[in-house]
């Protein structure tokens, strides 16, 4: 199917290009959003009697995500949950956390403008982007701990985590050893 572009699309193309897209797509999610028309030529009309209002929004939205990147880029935020000795979460932080972290901060962020291809599995500091707009990106960090004091010594960059130690090449030279130790007649 033949859309034409109502803003910038990732990966797609700019306002105003004539792409052609999977019908699935275009149904599913390009128009239902508005981020998109149907190719025809009442629709390619249409799009040029309204082009200079669509541009004028879409500068005014820049700006207003612009504003808004230069305040959040680079802030860190906390997130408290439980997790093992190893580091792994009992759960998981997902899009809709870190956006309600976001939003407790003194941010607008819906959880559809964070980028997180997977969900955060473990304790520790995590960059995450967040897309304001589709031209304007950040990054902020997510500091994930048990408790608050670990959230500090995380921040200065400590390990909070401990590892298994145990080498089972190590172990079984251990067990050897004491096998030739006790000699043929114990073993």
């Amino acid at each position: 199917m033949e859309v034409i572009l109502l803003e910038r699309v990732a990966k797609l193309g700019q306002m105003g290009d004539t792409v052609r897209v999977r019908d699935g797509f275009a149904r599913n999610f390009l128009l239902p959003r508005g981020k998109a028309l149907r190719a025809t030529n009442a629709n390619k009309e249409r799009f040029e009697t309204q082009r200079s209002q669509l541009e004028a929004r879409n500068l005014e939205r820049r700006t207003e995500a612009e504003a808004v990147a230069g305040k959040l880029n680079g802030q860190g935020f906390t997130i408290i949950r439980q997790a093992g000795e190893t580091g792994v979460l009992y759960g998981s932080v997902s899009t809709r956390d870190l956006a309600e972290s976001l939003t407790g901060g003194g941010f607008s962020v819906g959880r559809e403008q964070i980028v997180l291809n997977a969900p955060i599995k473990t304790l520790g500091l995590h960059t995450v982007p967040v897309a304001l707009h589709p031209e304007v990106e950040v990054r902020v960090t997510i500091n994930v701990a048990r408790s608050p004091e670990e959230a500090e010594r995380q921040a200065r960059g400590e390990t909070v985590t401990t590892r298994e130690e145990t080498n089972l090449d190590d172990l079984g030279l251990e067990v050897g050893a004491a096998l030739a130790e006790a000699g043929p007649e114990e073993a």
